[in-house]
């Protein structure tokens, strides 16, 4: 489903395979890496072909299942199919170079090659013919304007002489000048009211603002893990936590409500509504049209259906590589295949294409977080989580998020402010910690200060503000440490390597990518360049890369999801968080069959 790649490297070997799906049989073709064989595609198809002719009324008679315990006698004609394409893949000899007489210059008789003192070529005289039809059609079109330009204008002498077209744009321009001059005479001469206006401006005055500046510096209202320094903010905590009756801890799935019933009511509703036939039976042909009854599919019957299926992935954000990939993958997993009485081309494809999308968004590895944090708790350290991505994408508000899923499930959460190059970022945190510490407050917890917050200003190596982080909440016992990183486009090195750095030194246990769900083909950009990033600025044999994606932004795309399967698709890591909202409570799991239900709305 991954692009429908048909190779497979295991250390120092390579396997291509090639599907024949009408007998569901499957040719493999084994041979040394670092040997560069251009015939192997050539062998797998010839070998594709005769071993199916030559047990193709077998395979009929007994299906293919029958003959696994049977013997097939393939040796002689697999070795003469691999001379064929050993044979066919040697290096040819040079090419001759062609005889004079062989040339088309030989044919060529020496009378038309001569040419006269007088006389042009051929194609110099048509150029010219051009050029001079060019010329009477330029002379035609302005030879209407001198003439009316001669008789609107006589010349100063007395004599009606001709002008230039330059000299005609000239008078327009300034005709056009003093109409244009006298109507803003017209309009500046209309009264207008006497409106005194005060100079200077007005500083605003904010409705939730306040005018002592002593109140509003928070420069100096929190140091690194000191609680009594982080003041208790008042606020409603309707709004940030928003839905007060859900279950306390518990990450929902993403839920997508189909509009399969809606439509399926509304035909109910209007069994009278007559439906509009040409003729008779066009209705009963129109139904048939399009059903397959016991063949097998061929490219051509899927291509039509394919290509729609293309556009309608790109339009609802997919990148458009991996559209084609995705196409390309479903069509070589259907070719052949045999299917039932009154299917339709365009179901199947249908369903072969949500099958590929439902196993995408189920990765191999699952991200189980809170099972993580309890097994690093056994081993008496912190879990340590490190969010990177571009800049505005929403690092630091999911950050915020998660804290108060973790502290929700009975976790400590330290945070520590890497983000030292923008401004606010460290603020920012700040706030969160506070309104966190409200949510949840010591008294609640035994006492225990459930978030707080590590930060050293702005300026400083992030790398080292991290490593003190850890080594704090270690001796400090806090189970988690969530690492907010400065937002970086993925084209900048520098600020490229400074996160390798960082991720290398600390060695965290979950590096999530955030990306926004906003974004079509710039997705790949992003994860394939940030990932090559990371290895190439580190130092270790094995670099560490993308462990997940968090998806925010969710709740403003309505069903344009493509970009959670460009980014599952490009790189293989499961998306672990997805940020549907404003709120605390704002954070979801990712449901496969709600996105691909989603994805695969018309």
């Amino acid at each position: 489903e991954r692009g429908g790649n048909n190779s497979f490297t295991h250390e120092a070997l390579t396997l291509k395979y090639k599907l024949d799906n009408q007998f569901e049989l499957v040719f493999v073709v084994g041979f040394q890496k670092i040997l560069t064989l251009t015939y192997v595609d050539k062998l797998i198809d010839d070998v594709h072909k005769e071993f199916r002719d030559k047990y193709r009324n077998e395979f009929q008679q007994k299906g293919t299942l029958g003959l696994l315990n049977g013997t097939f006698d393939f040796k002689d004609d697999f070795m003469r199919l691999l001379r064929d394409a050993e044979e066919s893949s040697k290096v040819r000899a040079p090419t001759v170079m062609k005889t004079f007489e062989q040339s088309l210059k030989s044919q060529k008789t020496v009378k038309c090659m001569i040419e006269t003192r007088g006389e042009k070529p051929k194609e110099k005289v048509k150029n010219k013919k051009n050029k001079s039809s060019k010329k009477e059609g330029i002379e035609a079109v302005a030879a209407p304007g001198k003439a009316s330009a001669g008789d609107k204008q006589p010349s100063a002498g007395g004599d009606k002489e001709e002008l230039t077209k330059d000299e005609i744009l000239q008078k327009n321009r300034e005709e056009f000048f003093k109409r244009h001059m006298k109507s803003g005479e017209k309009s500046s001469k209309s009264p207008k009211p006497d409106a005194h206006k005060e100079k200077g401006k007005k500083p605003r005055v904010w409705d939730l603002g306040n005018s002592n500046a002593k109140v509003l510096d928070y420069s100096n209202s929190a140091t690194n893990g000191s609680a009594e320094a982080c003041p208790v903010e008042e606020f409603d905590p309707d709004i940030a936590l928003g839905d007060r009756n859900r279950e306390p801890g518990r990450l929902y799935d993403l839920e997508y409500e189909s509009d399969d019933e809606a439509e399926e009511e509304k035909v109910v509703q209007n069994p009278s509504k007559p439906s509009v036939k040409k003729g008779g039976l066009g209705g009963m042909f129109g139904m048939l049209k399009g059903l397959v009854g016991s063949k097998s599919l061929t490219r051509e019957d899927m291509d039509p259906v394919l290509e729609k299926m293309k556009d309608h992935l790109i339009a609802k954000n997919v990148a458009a590589e991996i559209a084609v990939q995705l196409c390309e993958s479903v069509a070589k997993k259907l070719e052949g295949k045999v299917m039932g009485t009154f299917t339709t081309v365009t179901s199947t494809v249908k369903q072969a294409l949500q099958e590929a999308l439902v196993q995408i968004l189920q990765p191999q590895r699952r991200v189980d977080v809170l099972r993580d944090v309890m097994d690093a708790q056994r081993h008496r350290r912190p879990y340590v989580v490190t969010f990177c991505g571009v800049n505005g994408v929403g690092k630091s508000t999911n950050l915020a998020k998660i804290s108060f899923w973790l502290i929700e499930n009975g976790f400590s959460v330290l945070i520590a402010a890497c983000d030292t190059f923008r401004a606010g970022a460290v603020e920012q945190l700040r706030t969160h910690t506070r309104r966190l510490n409200a949510l949840h407050p010591p008294e609640s917890h035994g006492g225990r200060t459930m978030v707080q917050l590590y930060e050293k200003g702005y300026g400083k190596d992030a790398a080292g503000i991290a490593m003190e982080a850890i080594s704090y909440a270690r001796n400090q016992g806090f189970d988690v440490v969530l690492v907010d990183t400065a937002g970086r486009m993925q084209d900048n090195a520098p600020l490229m390597t400074a996160l390798a750095k960082l991720i290398a030194v600390n060695a965290p246990d979950l590096v999530l990518f955030v990306g926004e769900a906003l974004v079509g083909n710039e997705a790949v950009d992003q994860l394939v360049k940030f990932n090559k990033a990371l290895a190439d600025h580190s130092m270790a044999q094995t670099p560490r890369l993308i462990d997940g994606i968090v998806l925010t932004k969710f709740d403003t795309i309505d069903d344009k999801v493509g970009a959670a399967i460009s980014m599952t698709y490009i790189t293989s890591k499961p998306i672990v968080f997805v940020g549907t909202g404003q709120t605390y409570c704002d954070l979801r799991s990712l449901n496969a069959k709600a996105v691909v239900a989603a994805l695969m709305k018309a």
